[in-house]
């Protein structure tokens, strides 16, 4: 007896370490006991002794974590055993109500876990974990503790039936789900609802939190049925842009009781803040039910029932003063919008005076720009559907948007202007530094700032003129106060937002000829702002200023410069009359002179030129404007001089950051699609377009085995793989494939491989020229079709063998690696080799037999140093790390299609990570994997097949190719279960 409880002292003090241990090895050793326990044959009695005679939670706590992985293994325990486990852990939950809430949660997980697993496990005629729901009405007849248990119990349950498990076959998973969707959610609903009208229906004492806790667990299990995944499809149905709940048609009943809204409405106007906002994220699903789930008499019905909550909501708003509220009330409001039509809304009786109210609040709200920033974009989402929806309402009933729009996009407008001030005086944190966030509202805005369009110009008009006189005034010496200084540019920057904003609204709303010379008002404001911006530089610059101005020659650009410009368009009304532009090809000299002179003067100001090239690469796509383009004197003024003279941004410092480079990749990419409008066959005009890069590798050459500057060779090594992966990209035929790669060959390829192989622990620099070898690698528009006589195809792979084989011989010498490093350091530069060597396979310029034919190793080596990168990497990291994955199952499908000869003659364990690899792969939702292991496995499967229908006929030639199909057939043999599970995934 002694020992009993000396056994139980042990594993007291381990829980102690596991949980709140402070030492690490301690920690460590608790974890390996852990799992020694749960591998023993004692597990069982030990979780029981835990459990009836441990002394703290967390000894409780260990217990239920082992149960819930012994369950949950591969090999199910007997039925008997786990229905046991079930029924003791029911019993003792109810028998101890009161135990902590962490205790009670991991244990209602275990019979979650059993009941899930055993869903279609039958004995003596009947589903035998299916008396879970009977179970658990037990529990809602005894006292409130035990509710609570039991309504956990049911929410827990329904949120396991929802989890997918990616360990197991998928349509298991979907099996199973769609049988208790079928057979028991529903109940589970209609239960849960009850259990809140019973307590409306009495007094609720806010301040038992027995009682707050038991409404709050109730609340969460109608949020856990209204969130199932109904159709299967996976999908996050609180994602905004996947926000229809699919709603089984057996429940439409209980939708269009006007019970069922009218108690979430008024649990809403019952209960605390936080359950307040439960009922809320109820409604929100609520107001996503499928329009299709009713007929076009229930649908009215139901969207007048929510209609009339908003009416009550927003006729008494002191609940929305609490911010998880008002967060879910928009979500709401968008939702609402996303699933029903316009039209409808406008048919409901409350209508005028609901979208009176929900105006109000939106401007309210936008005023307060402060309080839930993160919700405004909801109401703007509500806004921006509605205005667009106008021209297909066939309804008489006015949708007064007409009145409201331009009361929302002025409350934007002013708010925006006017946080100003309060963000530099009180040193706030600035919206307009929140660039994502600022994109998303104004790309909202652009659709309903359109709507009554004149109304909206006249105000923007009126504002800008009347900063930008501020702003000069404020630039005069006599006057300067910093703070106005910087105020007045920020009110600026919004305003050159706005205008972008208001332009590339043209595009999303029915336009006419008196929009576009609006447009071309406000714009001809923004191009003399320009004009004054760029005479100051670089003295009087601001970064802000110089963003929101490239918004908004994007949005122009986007809008009136292309081939879906009317030639007479009136835009240039205006803007000929004050600025000289008349039409498209004078605006893009003026795009090119600012392109060129932010690229001249913010060098060392990373945003404006990473958006600035952006910029001038979204000009570069497009045959015809290219055509424009190359007539342009600053477009030939850069295409001869981009040297770090003119552009500082190519310049090499030890001050810049490494990342800094990257943006020279888009540079090259828009500067060679320029050069590629009138280049030809002209090796002459190439060779002085690559001058600059030509030097600094001379440059590179002449010092590169000194110890001089070796840190600065480094820095040049990593900004020319840049520059040559943007050139190699826009070049898509195969005269200026070949110019560049007899500029790189023989005489600088080499010194990209000493580099990695100098480097390789470096992936800063190694990263930049493997994907430069990964871009070379590319047939894209068959452009590495080289002349019959030419040795260049096999000569491009053999670099490309090289230096794949001295990066990963030299990457795997780094040894372990811990978790926050060992992507970066190692599986990124992996992910990029196995990319580059699936290219070449694939692409169908290489003969891979002459290699074996001329005793050339390059083939072998490259193959064999894909193994030992392979074998470094476990198959949790191949499938966690997307780009990994996404470069290795191609890589594999290309293996399998065109090279079974090398598969089949790996060693056992290699295949066997190989065939594992396939079958873990097949379950994952990434399509680019999942569809890549079925077609490898299609091959393998293939291959054998023909081998087994070939047995006994054994030509002496076929001898050889007989004996490697023998070895795989062996393996298989050897090893059945590798192909099954692999089916069992599909």
């Amino acid at each position: 007896m002694a020992l009993h409880f000396q056994s139980l002292a042990e594993l007291e003090v381990l829980c102690t370490h596991l949980y709140i241990g402070t030492d690490l090895t301690q920690r460590i050793e608790a974890e390996k006991a852990l799992l020694e326990l749960i591998d023993s044959p004692e597990c069982l009695s030990k979780c029981q002794l835990l459990l009836e005679q441990g002394t703290t939670s967390y000894a409780q706590l260990l217990a239920a974590t082992c149960l819930s992985k012994l369950v949950s293994r591969v090999s199910p325990l007997p039925v008997e055993q786990r229905m046991d486990i079930r029924n003791y852990i029911l019993n003792y939950v109810a028998s101890q109500p009161k135990l902590a809430p962490f205790v009670i949660q991991a244990l209602i997980q275990v019979i979650a876990k059993i009941t899930k697993l055993g869903w279609f496990e039958v004995q003596k005629d009947q589903f035998v974990f299916r008396e879970i729901i009977a179970d658990v009405k037990k529990f809602l007849q005894g006292t409130v503790e035990h509710c609570i248990i039991g309504v956990i119990i049911l929410s827990e349950l329904t949120q396991e039936m929802n989890l997918v498990d990616y360990s197991r076959p998928s349509a298991k998973h979907r099996k199973i789900a769609t049988s208790f969707r079928d057979t028991s959610l529903k109940d589970v609903l209609v239960l849960a609802c009850s259990l809140l009208k019973q307590v409306l229906a009495k007094p609720l004492n806010l301040q038992d939190q027995c009682q707050q806790n038991l409404v709050m667990q109730v609340l969460k299990l109608v949020l856990n049925c209204l969130n199932f995944d109904f159709i299967g499809s996976s999908a996050d149905e609180s994602a905004d842009d996947l926000c229809t709940v699919q709603i089984p048609t057996t429940w439409r009943t209980i939708f269009l009781e006007p019970e069922t809204l009218d108690l979430f409405f008024n649990l809403y106007h019952s209960l605390p803040p936080l359950l307040s906002q439960l009922a809320l994220s109820c409604l929100v699903q609520f107001a996503s039910t499928r329009r299709s789930l009713f007929n076009s008499p229930e649908r009215a019905k139901y969207l007048g029932n929510l209609i009339k909550g908003v009416k009550r909501i927003l006729e008494n708003p002191q609940g929305l003063s609490d911010p998880g509220n008002y967060h879910e009330f928009c979500r709401f409001l968008a939702r609402l919008k996303t699933n029903y039509q316009l039209g409808e809304l406008v048919m409901v009786k409350e209508y005028p005076e609901v979208i009176r109210l929900i105006a109000n609040f939106t401007i309210t709200s936008l005023q307060h720009w402060e309080f839930a920033p993160n919700s405004v974009h909801y109401l703007l989402t509500l806004w921006q559907r509605m205005v667009a929806s106008v021209p297909f309402v066939k309804s008489t009933e006015p949708h007064l948007l007409d009145t409201y729009a331009p009361e929302i996009t002025k409350a934007f407008i002013t708010s925006r202007l006017d946080s100003v001030a309060i963000v530099v005086r009180d040193h706030l944190d600035d919206p307009l530094d929140d660039t994502a966030t600022v994109f998303q509202q104004l790309e909202q805005l652009c659709t309903v700032s359109r709507c009554e369009y004149e109304k909206t110009c006249a105000l923007l008009v009126q504002l800008f003129d009347q900063n930008a006189q501020n702003y000069q005034h404020l630039l005069h010496p006599s006057s300067g106060v910093t703070v106005d200084i910087t105020i007045q540019e920020g009110r600026l920057a919004w305003l050159v937002y706005l205008v972008g904003t208001v332009v590339g609204g043209r595009l999303t709303y029915t336009s006419t000829d008196e929009h576009d010379a609006m447009d071309g008002e406000l714009s001809c404001r923004v191009f003399q702002l320009i004009s004054l911006m760029d005479t100051g530089l670089p003295r009087c610059s601001n970064e802000k200023i110089e963003l929101a101005i490239l918004w908004f020659l994007d949005q122009f650009r986007k809008t009136y410069v292309g081939d879906q410009l009317q030639r007479t368009s009136k835009v240039y009304a205006r803007m000929s009359e004050v600025l000289g532009i008349t039409d498209d090809n004078h605006v893009l000299e003026t795009f090119m002179t600012k392109i060129v002179t932010n690229l001249k003067y913010w060098g060392r100001c990373e945003p404006v030129i990473s958006r600035t090239l952006q910029f001038l690469n979204d000009l570069s796509v497009g045959y015809i404007l290219l055509k424009k383009l190359v007539k342009i004197d600053a477009v030939k003024f850069m295409l001869k001089n981009h040297t770090s003279e003119h552009f500082p941004f190519l310049g090499i410092s030890d001050s810049n950051s490494l990342s800094d480079f990257r943006c020279r990749t888009t540079f090259y990419t828009a500067l060679t699609r320029l050069l590629m409008v009138d280049l030809g066959e002209d090796e002459d005009e190439f060779e002085n377009f690559m001058l600059p890069l030509t030097v600094a590798f001379e440059t590179v050459l002449q010092i590169f085995n000194n110890n001089f500057k070796q840190e600065h060779v480094k820095r040049m090594l990593i900004g020319l793989a840049r520059d040559l992966r943007g050139i190699a990209f826009a070049l898509n035929t195969k005269t200026s494939y070949t110019m560049l790669f007899d500029w790189m060959y023989p005489t600088y390829l080499p010194l990209l491989q000493n580099a990695v192989e100098r480097w390789y622990g470096e992936p800063a620099c190694t990263t930049p020229i493997l994907k430069l070898m990964a871009e070379l690698m590319q047939n894209r528009s068959q452009r590495l079709n080289f002349d019959v006589s030419s040795p260049n195809g096999i000569l491009l792979f053999r670099e490309a063998s090289k230096m794949v084989c001295t990066y990963g011989n030299q990457i795997l010498s780094l040894g372990s690696l811990s978790k926050d490093q060992i992507y970066p350091m190692k599986l990124k530069g992996i992910s990029i080799c196995y990319s580059a060597l699936k290219s070449a396979l694939c692409g169908n310029y290489v003969s891979f037999g002459v290699f074996k034919l001329y005793g050339d190793n390059h083939f072998d080596n490259v193959l064999q140093a894909f193994v030992k990168m392979l074998l470094s990497v476990s198959h949790s990291d191949l499938l966690q790390y997307r780009k990994l994955s996404q470069s290795y199952y191609p890589l594999l499908e290309c293996l399998t299609q065109d090279h079974m000869s090398f598969i089949i003659n790996l060693e056992p364990p290699v295949l066997m990570y190989v065939l594992t690899s396939i079958s873990e792969g097949l379950t994952t939702l990434d399509t680019v994997v999942s569809s890549s292991c079925c077609t490898s496995l299609d091959y393998i499967v293939t291959y054998l097949f023909k081998h087994i229908a070939k047995e006994g006929k054994k030509p002496l030639r076929c001898r050889e190719a007989t004996q490697a199909g023998q070895r795989l057939l062996h393996f298989m043999q050897q090893n059945p279960d590798v192909l099954q599970q692999s089916y069992q995934e599909l």
